[in-house]
């Protein structure tokens, strides 16, 4: 059986926990950010955890992590 390749756009951007979730960053925060309030930002900068519906796929793209 060859080994799986790691999408490599996925490592980037989901983190695995230690209790078995991924972490990932808050969108809305590259651009257009002068319309955005300085309370509204600063929260963005907090990573979020991926959803459950979402996690299956996310650990097919990340199979060693």
């Amino acid at each position: 059986m060859p080994k799986l390749k790691t999408k490599r756009g996925a490592a980037k951007r989901f983190k695995p926990t230690l209790k078995g979730g991924y972490r990932r960053a808050q969108s809305y925060r590259s651009h257009i950010l002068t319309k955005k309030s300085t309370k509204r930002k600063r929260h963005l900068r907090a990573s979020a955890m991926i959803h459950a519906a979402d996690e299956r796929a996310v650990r097919r793209m990340l199979p060693y992590s």
